[in-house]
């Protein structure tokens, strides 16, 4: 990590509980915990000035001070699965500043339960916020098969399609993509002009971009197949570097 004169705050959102896989991000991954990664990642971004952890676990908390990572104790309120990312994200913001003459320019959002995700993808939604004056970044990956136009609702075991048509064909259906978690950087305008807004998206403002990573690039990791799928991404398979100009 480097200082420059755009300061982005990293926060490695982590909190203990989850509703999907108990205690993700210190499952066992690879000989290593699932969070360990992003920590890596974290490290390894250019463009990130400070990095916290944000966490209500005192296990992940320690694991990051060990590490030596500056730590932030997520309080109760901020920790349940009702609680909203913008919340979280003010929550560090002022925790940081308060406490020192940081001041932010941006706030990227490291999801703990990432392990893998494709090198230089921090550093490449940074310089896209940055050069395009935008609000937000994030990543985005092909939606490939599970693709809207081939939903459906089942109405007892009657099928009734999301959308009417004939397309048949993967590489007929028209290019969509799906925000995977890789990495998210916003504007600290656009995070402060949501503080108290009832909209949890407030804080992407209204000029939001957006960079692509390949399928799958990025693994975050919400069950056991997601493990499975991560540690055989860790074991062999070669990630391509980001791509800037996506």
């Amino acid at each position: 990590m480097v200082n420059t004169d755009f300061n982005v705050l990293g926060v490695v959102m982590a909190r203990g509980g989850s509703v999907g896989l108990a205690g993700k991000h210190l499952r066992e991954l690879h000989g290593r915990t699932v969070i360990d990664y992003t920590l890596d990642h974290a490290t390894a971004a250019e463009s990130v000035t400070r990095v916290v952890v944000s966490s209500d676990c005192p296990n992940i908390l320690d694991l990051a001070r060990r590490r030596m990572f500056e730590t932030i104790h997520r309080p109760e309120s901020l920790a349940t699965s009702a609680a909203s990312v913008q919340d979280v994200l003010l929550h560090a913001l002022d925790s940081v500043e308060s406490r020192s003459s940081f001041r932010a320019h941006a706030v990227a959002i490291l999801y703990g339960n990432v392990p893998v995700r494709p090198d230089g993808c921090i550093d490449a939604a940074v310089e896209k916020l940055r050069d395009s004056g935008s609000d937000s970044v994030r990543t985005w990956c092909p939606v490939g098969k599970w693709h809207p136009y081939w939903m459906a609702t089942l109405d007892g075991d009657r099928v009734v399609p999301n959308f009417t048509g004939s397309i048949h064909r993967r590489q007929d259906l028209p290019p969509m993509r799906l925000h995977d978690g890789g990495c998210v950087v916003i504007k600290r305008e656009a995070l402060l002009a949501g503080r108290g807004t009832s909209d949890p998206h407030a804080m992407f403002g209204t000029d939001r971009r957006g960079i692509e990573t390949g399928e799958g690039d990025v693994v975050e990791v919400d069950s056991e197949r997601d493990l499975w799928i991560a540690e055989a991404a860790l074991r062999g398979k070669v990630r391509p570097n980001m791509r800037r100009a996506a």
